[in-house]
């Protein structure tokens, strides 16, 4: 390795630890993602470390949600986020766990590039600029390296495919799982690989028994790690609320646009901010290579990886055309498992094929050429406006404390006086985690599924509101993951902070079924005019200067 190339990745660490930095520097004052994240993952973390449940049995329940959300809906106790988040505060676990993401996002990537696509001395830039820019991708934090981590997990693949393999790759297959989750990645990798094995078997002629230990190797230790999961998807008998989702709905003109949308921007679990920079880099490498007459080994990769990225946008896409929805209803896995993740795929191919194309503009004259530090430079320069602190202060979400307010939380514990075991709440115009994060015993949650009889009692209570609003109903009948208190006036919007002048005015809950389930008070962050029509007693109002919020507090008569 050259002298320049190390001082180009030492630099490249230094540019991860100023990314990172925030974290770090402003702890709990740090503006993070709210959506999947603080709304959901980081309260589950918290509720799991806190429910003497962590190694419960798989019939065992978590009492603290919707009096008693199964264990198994938490996820396994094997995963090293679980971990980091039961060993460390809140905002110290997350700040590790997107240093260990990033680190290995680069390291894989880097070492792929370096193996297996582009090992030329005279390549060092775009390898490592191609891998820096990987690992600045805005990646959906509670997936870890379910995708970050593809790349290093192809490198072991490659290696042991084409027999160069040490212990480190055998090891990299082994530990991976430990930080990454089967059914948000490593699925659909593994099942790319397994199509790569028959190709080499049916093809070539080359069953390559290796490769395809390495792919049962790391199959089966996720299936182990993931064991909670596999039991509810596939051997539980109690219906989830998975079994009611509709998906595919859209028709074959809707998935079309749907095709291109995601293929311009990409998706919010896998950002890649790819569109401005990297995707016409992607078509001017295209026209170049469609003009050249004898294409190379590189060219060819390129094509694969150009075409591949183009269908799994349509796959994505294509799975919620209505045609399959026949086949759904009769095969029930179909619905309780996206299978349109394979688009899960994309940052990785997204960013080889970048390398690629850059590579091959460096092979053209001197006006190609150029364009590749810049490309890379402007890339990069784009993912830094990705940083979390920066896109969340200028969106004007809550920090992390803000978000959470423990202590404006802690007065309203104080205030109501009684073991918060012993009564249940729900949430109005916020979130239900926040609640959740606080030790509040919830009625309403947001989980990837839960008990259908519950889904079904608790519509009872909101029955009025979804017969308001044809968007809620769908929302809730069809996907019903968020069990909120939906409100037909505040619509799918659960943040309305101190300064909003928001009110609701005919709130129709049925307060007579939320007692039923064990309701008692009820967390608003907007006034309800109407509270003493639905037999709410209105208690106090609950603000402090640390919070966003403005919390009215009602009983239910």
């Amino acid at each position: 390795m050259k002298q320049i190339e190390r001082r180009a990745i030492a630099a490249s660490f230094l540019i991860l630890a100023l990314y990172l930095s925030p974290l770090y520097l402003l702890g709990e004052h740090a503006h993070i993602r709210v959506h999947d994240n603080m709304d959901s993952n980081i309260a589950w973390y918290r509720v799991l470390a806190r429910s003497g449940q962590l190694f419960g049995p798989l019939d065992a329940v978590i009492p603290q949600v919707i009096n008693g959300l199964p264990r198994n809906a938490f996820g396994t106790e094997f995963s090293g986020i679980v971990w980091l988040h039961a060993l460390f505060p809140s905002m110290v676990a997350y700040a590790i766990s997107q240093t260990i993401t990033r680190v290995f996002a680069f390291l894989g990537m880097y070492w792929l590039l370096r193996r297996h696509f582009l090992s030329s001395p005279e390549s060092w830039l775009i390898r490592v600029g191609a891998a820096l820019a990987f690992a600045l991708t805005p990646f959906w934090p509670s997936g870890m390296l379910s995708t970050l981590g593809m790349p290093l997990a192809l490198w072991a693949f490659l290696s042991i495919r084409n027999g160069e393999a040490t212990w480190k790759e055998w090891l990299a297959i082994i530990l991976l799982p430990f930080y990454a989750s089967f059914v948000l990645g490593f699925f659909f990798f593994l099942a790319a690989m397994t199509a790569v094995w028959l190709f080499d078997g049916v093809v070539r002629k080359q069953w390559n028994k290796r490769f395809f230990a390495a792919i049962a190797l790391m199959t089966g230790i996720f299936l182990a790690i993931e064991y909670r999961l596999v039991y509810s998807l596939v051997f539980s008998g109690e219906p989830t609320s998975r079994n009611e989702f509709l998906s595919s709905r859209l028709s074959f003109v809707h998935c079309l646009r749907l095709t291109l949308k995601n293929y311009v921007l990409g998706h919010t679990h896998v950002m890649t901010v790819h569109g401005p920079i990297i995707l016409p880099v992607l078509w001017a490498a295209f026209f170049l290579v469609l003009r050249r007459h004898q294409r190379g080994p590189l060219e060819r990769r390129f094509l694969l990886l150009f075409w591949l990225n183009i269908a799994l946008s349509a796959w994505y896409a294509f799975w919620f055309y209505k045609g399959w929805q026949p086949l759904k209803e009769r095969i029930s896995l179909l619905n309780t498992f996206n299978f349109a993740r394979f688009h899960f795929l994309r940052p990785m191919v997204i960013y080889i094929d970048f390398a690629l194309a850059l590579q091959i503009l460096a092979k053209e004259r001197t006006a190609w050429r150029r364009l590749v530090p810049i490309a890379l430079a402007l890339q990069l320069l784009l993912l830094g406006g990705f940083n979390e602190e920066i896109r969340y202060r200028l969106a004007g979400t809550p920090s992390f404390e803000q978000f959470y307010s423990e202590h404006l939380f802690t007065k309203i514990k104080q205030y109501i006086g009684k073991p918060v075991s012993s009564y249940r709440v729900a949430s109005v115009g916020l979130h239900p985690a926040i609640a959740q994060y606080n030790g509040f015993y919830t009625l309403d949650t947001y989980n990837n599924f839960y008990p259908l009889s519950y889904k079904r009692k608790f519509r009872r209570i909101i029955a009025k509101e979804l017969d308001k609003s044809p968007v809620l109903k769908d929302y809730f009948d069809h996907w019903g993951n968020r069990v909120y208190l939906f409100s037909a006036e505040l619509g799918k919007h659960y943040m309305f902070t101190k300064r909003s002048h928001k009110v609701i005015r005919h709130f129709e809950i049925d307060t007579k079924a939320f007692k039923q389930l064990g309701g008692k008070y009820i967390f608003s962050s907007v006034p309800i005019e109407n509270a003493r029509d639905i037999h709410l007693r209105f208690l106090r109002a609950f603000t402090d200067r640390q919070s966003v919020w403005k919390i009215y507090v009602y009983e239910v008569e």
